[in-house]
């Protein structure tokens, strides 16, 4: 007989990767307990439950040495709740980690014991270095160019680590979480920085090379970008690789440190009321971390120590797959109409390209795979909301591995392939960008336009047609048994393609 949680037919939706096992990982932070189900454990980590109990473990444990009962039932009954879900969603492994306030607490023990109980599964209380190098690992997971400096903001801590060609060195703690600091400065703003000064003298942040990027860790350093996106009306609310001039975001701090309540800074109505006394307090790290290591800029990582620690645990071999590629495949395999069709675009793109001379960099190319990987997502929907809502999958969807401008052309190049150069759905992207991005965005969305009449988004056919270039004009040969293709659309939609090419005419040739 089932127990109340269980099913007897496999759960498992068909929009879900085939045969992929969940797995979950259980981050008992200082600030909140958070449980994360991904779909599979695999270089790009797709969400498929994320929840978070504010259960402020930390609170106290710098002046009392223990977890608070209080706090601590609230956190058993959250992970009570998680075991549930875990079991509901057959989970196949489930990691636990246990930071700052656990593992300063003397009766954590006893607290760890409760957690072992519910979740049937071991605690890992991580060390201040574990959790560094952990909080490394999440933002080269995410960020995989990343060099510089990252710090991971807790409730009880601040971990950093210094990362050079992928790997990290270096890894430190400092009693600066942001509940450590409201405990310890009484709630006086006053006290806050000089306390935080005091605590980071040693650190030699960035000393060894000035003018270095800093990546932001944590739940207070997240609220903190997103309320910088909305007060500076950002066009795109997405914390992952968003980057600041160090001198803004120092300015931006002053500006919430100086209001005159911790509840009253500009923008405070927009922070969750777990986060709304604590984000002033982050502001408070943040720039005091910034001007103590020169750094030229920050940048956010909305990945960290859970992600980190799965990214660990991959071989070399998966930990080298470009996360942006695969999960750009995954949502192929999911969504397009046929996952061979994006790999003939790939090739057909990149023989255009080369004929109509348009050289490309190591990442415009990795972009390009990228858009034709995504480019017949959004075929479900209603034609006049394809490209919206394609641009909605791609811009504000998980994917990790590029930055802003990245998604911007990204978004661009969807909005062309659905509703034409003269497209207005990603406008608001555009400026995150360059004019170079955005017009090489036209020439792949044009030439997508090319693509799909003819194939109807069905391989076989693109390997089959060339692109050649005849005395100045721009030619797409067609095989005689294709001849029947040639007709005025697809005239149409090559000669808009070869204008943006920089070609004056273009003829559509059967041979």
């Amino acid at each position: 007989m089932n127990k109340f949680w269980g099913v007897d037919a496999d759960p498992t939706a068909q929009g879900r990767i085939k045969g992929a096992e969940p797995v979950a990982v259980l981050d008992i932070g200082s600030n909140s307990v958070r449980l994360v189900v991904y779909e599979r454990h695999a270089r790009a980590l797709t969400p498929l439950y994320n929840e978070k109990s504010a259960c402020a473990l930390g609170r106290g444990v710098g002046k009392t040495g223990r977890l608070a009962e209080a706090n601590m039932a609230k956190a058993l009954k959250a992970i009570k709740r998680f075991a549930l879900v875990c079991r509901l969603m057959r989970v196949g492994k489930t990691f636990i980690l246990a930071t700052s306030a656990v593992r300063d607490a003397a009766n954590r023990e006893a607290f760890v014991g409760a957690v072992e109980a519910l979740m049937d599964c071991k605690v890992q209380v991580l060390s201040g270095a574990r959790e560094a190098h952990y909080a490394a690992l999440g933002a080269v997971a995410g960020m995989p160019g990343f060099s510089g400096i990252v710090g991971d903001l807790g409730g009880g801590s601040l971990e950093t680590s210094r990362i050079v060609d992928g790997r990290d060195t270096d890894g430190k703690s400092f009693e600066l979480g942001v509940i450590r600091l409201q405990d310890d400065s009484n709630g006086s703003p006053s006290e806050v920085s000089a306390i935080i000064r005091e605590r980071l003298q040693g650190a030699e942040l960035g000393q060894s090379s000035a003018g270095e990027s800093f990546a932001a860790i944590g739940g207070t350093w997240r609220a903190l970008a997103k309320l910088h996106q909305v007060m500076r009306k950002y066009p795109l609310h997405m914390v992952q690789h968003y980057v600041v001039p160090a001198d803004e975001m120092i300015a931006f701090c002053d500006e919430i440190i100086g209001a005159s309540s911790r509840k009253a800074y500009g923008g405070a109505d927009r922070v969750s009321s777990s986060r709304r006394e604590l984000v002033p307090l982050g502001a408070a790290v943040l720039a005091e971390v910034l001007k103590a290591g020169q750094f030229k800029d920050v940048v956010f990582s909305a990945l960290g120590v859970r992600e980190g620690y799965l990214y660990g645990k991959l071989d070399a071999q998966e930990q080298a797959i470009d996360p942006l590629i695969q999960g750009a495949e995954e949502l192929s395999v999911l969504r397009s109409r046929s996952p061979a069709h994006a790999n003939d675009l790939i090739a057909f793109s990149a023989q255009l390209l080369a004929v109509t001379g348009v050289q490309e960099t190591s990442e415009e190319a990795r972009l390009r795979t990228v858009a034709c990987l995504l480019a017949d997502i959004g075929w479900r929907a209603h034609p006049d909301y394809r490209g919206s809502q394609s641009i909605d999958a791609v811009a504000y969807g998980s994917l990790s591995g590029m930055d802003h401008p990245g998604r911007a052309f990204l978004a661009q190049v969807i909005a062309i392939r659905y509703d034409g150069l003269k497209s207005k759905t990603a406008s608001s992207l555009v400026a995150l960008g360059n004019a170079a991005l955005t017009e090489r965005a036209r020439l792949i969305g044009s030439l997508f336009r090319v693509a799909y009449p003819i194939t109807a988004a069905m391989p076989g056919i693109l390997p089959r047609i060339r692109c050649v270039v005849d005395d100045a004009r721009l030619l797409l040969i067609l095989p005689n048994d294709l001849a029947f293709l040639d007709g005025e659309h697809l005239q149409n939609r090559f000669a808009t393609f070869a204008s943006v090419a920089g070609f004056k005419t273009a003829q559509v040739r059967v041979q």
